[in-house]
This record gives structure tokens, sequence and C-alpha cells, in this order.
């Protein structure tokens, strides 16, 4: 009875197979990042090898899990990716991120929809779904190459391209749903468009920003008694806000981004641990999504659309996104050779693909070849643009001498020249006082406390612990945040 239940459930080897396959993706990214190879590459290229034209001959064409597993995916990095943007660093580039995340990617799907109507054999609805999948861009292959290859942007390009980043695919994801119902209904008024489109955006920013905010609130005052809990608890607030935005008509993508941002730059208990836990689950969120949709493509099918492809893939990347990005940076401070980089950093990744998922569901005329064509204009990105971004980096001249991390770890801080350990005693009239660490929202970011002595005991705090007056605090800072420690704690000395 046992041997046969064994026999016939299967489940061992499907735990094997995932467990090889998440393996062989750590492995290979450790290698690529070495030679420069986007992660996301070997990614692809793994779950090709694995599918069922591959060497692992595993068949798979279930086209709504494929795009299932991916906007469940995309939900939990857009959330670990605001969860580790510093909005100091990126609060000036929003206005120059928003109009290359707005008008940028409407004029790249535009120029598309009429190469592609022009030049190939698509109609210009058809160009314009074309367009709208490959509108967006990719963050996590770009700052992956950027860091294994030791390039440092200038402050002002590198927050540009983080925020455009990550806050582009809603509107791609509007346009190609746009695009799927004009295609299916022949008509889509402009104003009911406009409407959605507001609709969308504004639901998605205020129940996003709503839930940020209720989300750090919660955390600080539900105490929970096992600190595992924690993790699960944000796991459900990314649910949460990812489903009930969706549901009330607006945009999850939009609203999970932005919930992680507020919580991101805001105090909360163990907010350390669980953003590195949700950095965590984002690659695992990327290597899954990224080894689905190379087993959901036929390298077969990829042949016949070369040549479509590669033509696409060159009026994208040297005509839609260069003239995208110039007329969306129209009176930004950014010199030539700054724009310039930011139009070849337009990379294409994982979202064009899942979006190229849409029109197959929905049984859209050519969905089986935009989805080929999508997939291969991704790769060749991937390839040419992700491979050559250092070279640029350093051509055009916008790489800087490495510096600190803008969200300096302890060792990070230690290593200053600025940096010194001075004591905080807490005063009674102090603003620290009887208030959790977790609570001081305006305690500076740089500043760690490292030990507590309360009378003849000493101890090193958590989130969770309370100040009590006459606690003296061994504070690890830079000079620059002395000023701001004597205002909310009342007496500073060297240590």
């Amino acid at each position: 009875m046992i041997e046969a239940l064994r026999v016939t459930s299967g489940i061992e080897q499907i735990l094997l197979g995932i467990a090889l396959l998440l393996l062989l993706s750590i492995i290979a990214s450790k290698a690529s990042g070495r030679l420069g190879v986007p992660a996301l590459l070997v990614f692809l290229g793994l779950g090709m090898l694995a599918g069922s034209e591959g060497i692992g001959r595993i068949e798979f064409n279930d086209a709504r899990l494929a795009q299932s597993l991916g906007v469940a995916a995309l939900a939990f990095i857009l959330f670990a990716g605001g969860l580790e943007t510093n909005w100091i660093f990126v609060r000036r580039s929003v206005w120059r991120s928003a109009s290359l995340s707005t008008i940028g990617v409407l004029l790249t799907a535009v120029i598309v929809a009429w190469f592609a109507s022009a030049f190939l054999d698509f109609t210009p609805a058809e160009g314009f779904l074309l367009g709208a999948i490959v509108s967006s861009t990719d963050a996590a292959a770009v700052f992956s190459i950027l860091r294994s290859r030791g390039v440092r942007l200038d402050e002002e390009v590198a927050s540009t391209l983080e925020l455009e980043s990550g806050s582009n695919d809603p509107m791609a994801v509007f346009m190609t749903m746009a695009a799927i119902q004009i295609l299916q209904t022949a008509e889509l008024p402009m104003g009911m468009l406009a409407v959605a489109f507001v609709r969308e955006m504004s639901f998605g920013a205020i129940l996003g920003v709503a839930a940020g905010f209720l989300a750090v609130r919660m955390l600080n005052r539900v105490q929970l008694e096992y600190d595992g809990l924690y993790p699960v608890l944000t796991i459900a607030v990314v649910m949460l806000t990812y489903g009930l935005t969706n549901m009330a008509g607006g945009n999850g993508f939009l609203a999970v981004y932005l919930t992680g941002i507020v919580m991101g730059n805001r105090n909360f208990i163990q907010r350390r641990t669980l953003t590195r836990f949700h950095d965590g689950i984002a690659w695992l969120m990327q290597i899954a999504m990224f080894l689905t949709l190379g087993l959901l493509v036929y390298p077969s099918q990829l042949l016949p659309v070369a040549g479509v492809s590669l033509a696409l893939a060159a009026a994208l990347m040297l005509v839609a996104r260069p003239v995208a990005v110039f007329l969306g940076l129209i009176g930004a401070r950014l010199d030539l050779r700054e724009k310039t980089f930011i139009a070849w950093v337009g990379l294409r990744g994982a979202v064009p693909i899942i979006l190229a998922t849409f029109p197959l569901l929905a049984a859209v005329p050519k969905s089986a070849t935009i989805f080929n064509i999508v997939f291969f204009v991704v790769l060749t990105s991937v390839v040419i643009q992700g491979m050559s971004i250092p070279l640029v980096a350093r051509w055009l001249h916008v790489d800087v001498a490495k510096v600190a991390d803008r969200s300096p770890s302890l060792p990070a801080l230690g290593s200053r020249s600025d940096s010194s350990l001075v004591t905080l005693e807490v005063r009674p009239e102090s603003p620290a006082a009887r208030r959790r660490i977790v609570e001081l929202q305006d305690w500076p970011r740089e500043a760690f406390i490292l030990v507590i002595y309360r009378g003849n005991e000493f101890f090193v705090p958590t989130g969770a612990t309370m100040l009590e007056p006459g606690d003296r605090l061994i504070v690890l800072t830079s000079k620059e945040t002395v000023d701001r420690l004597r205002a909310i704690a009342g007496q500073l000395s060297p240590a």
C-alpha cells in the first residue's frame, strides 16, 4: 500500500525537479555575475533547457498558470523593490521618473505600433498591442549588472532609472488590457479609456499609500508572540493590498510598490529582518517566474520570427526608447550624456513576457506570433543592452567612484572617516523618553543604537525596546547627525 502511494503520487519527482532547478539557477547566477551576464538570461535559458524541446523534456504549455505565477511574482518583486527604495535618494527624481513611466511608456508603445504596422505584417491595433507589451523596462537585471561589474552611477541617473523601472509596469499593464479590448470589441472610446486610466492609477496610489501606513502601524502595535510570524504578516499585507486594490478597480502593481516605499521609509519592528526576508522572496519569485516562462516557450518557434523580432528590437532600442526618453525628460536637469545612457538602459525583462500571455488567453489573432516575438525581443535586449551597460556607462562617463551605499549597513557606516561612537542619555523631558525605538520616526537612519545601559545592566536593543529616562545609549553615527540626536534625547557626550 505504502509503495503504491509512493509510486502514484509523483510528488517526490516534482520536488526533486524543483530543487534541482533552483540549485542550478543559484549556481548559474553566481557565474553570470562574474561574466556580466544578466541573471534573467540565465534563468530563462535554464527554463528553455528544461522544457519540452530541451534536455529536461518537461512538457509545459499552461499559459494561464504561467500568467498567474507571473502576476503573483511581480507583486512580491515590486513590494521588495519599494521596501528597499530610499525616499531621500529618489525624491528629486519623482517627476522625471513619473514622466518616463507614463509619457515615456506611451510614446514607446506608439512608435513600436507605427513601426509594426508600417514595416511588418500587423494592423495598427495589433501593433499597439505589441508596443504596449514591450513598453516597460526591467530594473533588476540592470542593477545586478552594475553591481557585479563595479559600475556606480551618478545619483541623479541611478535614482531616475530605479524609480522609473519600478513604477512603469502599471502603465504597460493598463495599455495591454486596453489594446486587447480594442481588438476584441473593435472600439474603445478615448473618454472611457482616460477615465479608466485615472481610476486605476489614483485608486492604486491612494490604496497603496494607505496600506503602507496601516501595515507599519499594525506591525508596531500587534506584538506577536513569535518572531517568525512577522514575515507571514507582511506576506499577507502584499496579497491583501494587491487583491483589494484590483477588486476596487485600482492598479494592484502600483499599490504594492507604493506600499513597499511607504514601509521602507518608516520605522517598524524587525525592519531589517523583514527587508532581507522579502529580498529573498523576490529572488525566489524571479527564479520561479523566469524558469516558468522559459518552460512555456518552444525554441523551434523562435526561428521563424527571428528576422521580424530583430527588426523590432532594433526599432525599440535605437528609435522608440531614445525618442521616449528625450521627449519625456524635456526640462530635466540632466545633460546629453546622462539622457543618452538612460535611453540605452531600456532593458526589457519578465514583464513583457508575462504581458504576452494575456492575448494568448484572450485568443487574440496572432497572439502566438506576438508571444514568440516578444520573447525574442526580450532575449535580444538582455544580450545586447544588458551586457553592454558597463561599457556604455564608462564610454559616456556617467560612472562615478565607488562610494558608501546610500542606506549604509553598520559596517559601511563604521568605515566612514566622519563616523564616531557617542553616548546619548535619555532625559525625562526628551521626546524619546517612554517611547519604543521603532516609534522614533525622527531618529536618523544613519544612527545605530549598539548597546543600552540601564542601571548596572546593559543589553542590545530591538525595535520594540522601550526607552526609559536615565538610559544611556551607545550610538554609532556620523557627525552631521549629532545635533539631531541631541534634540531627540537631550544630552550627548563622547563614548
